[in-house]
């Protein structure tokens, strides 16, 4: 059975260096920023089990909207995500509602795991955020301990870049 290739490409200046994106003929499959291009191919065929081409004018609307965003001049997205390609039903539940949270507000990981309706879920929450695939397009950034503090951020630059963005959007 033939697979459409994922399609990648990057925008190199972001305040957080480059980004690179990956899209599926269904969507935007993932995100990445502080990785080389041989990485991010790596890590997308290991996500996606798919052959990878490099056409940045296929990418060019998506990466065009996060320097938009990471320049303060967007505050949303307005794309199509793949969520099938996401690892779980759980972690699409998870990231669908990290997904729903607005520009500059936070969400703690126990108001996430009541909204899918599993209260007492909020380290499987935590997981399921360590593992997204979109950071910045799915703001995992936004979901804050419940004592109101950062805690944990899997992109690079770990919190500080979680605060940054946080800073950014004039989240409290």
């Amino acid at each position: 059975m033939f697979k459409y290739p994922i399609i990648i490409g990057s925008i190199k200046s972001t305040p957080l260096g480059e980004v690179w994106a990956a899209v599926s003929e269904h969507g935007l499959v993932t995100v990445e920023y502080g990785v080389s291009r041989k990485v991010f191919e790596a890590n997308v065929r290991k996500q996606t089990k798919r052959d990878i081409e490099y056409s940045p004018k296929q990418v060019r609307t998506i990466v065009k909207q996060i320097k938009e965003y990471l320049d303060g001049k967007r505050r949303g997205f307005d794309l199509t995500i793949d969520w099938p390609v996401l690892a779980s039903d759980f972690q699409r539940d998870v990231l669908r509602v990290v997904f729903s949270i607005p520009y500059g507000q936070t969400l703690t990981y126990a108001g996430i795991a009541a909204q899918i309706g599993h209260p007492l879920a909020f380290r499987a929450v935590g997981r399921a955020n360590a593992a997204n695939p979109m950071p910045l397009i799915i703001p995992c950034h936004r979901v804050v301990g419940s004592d109101g503090k950062l805690h944990g951020y899997g992109g690079k630059g770990g919190i500080k870049t979680k605060a940054w963005l946080l800073k950014m959007e004039g989240a409290r």
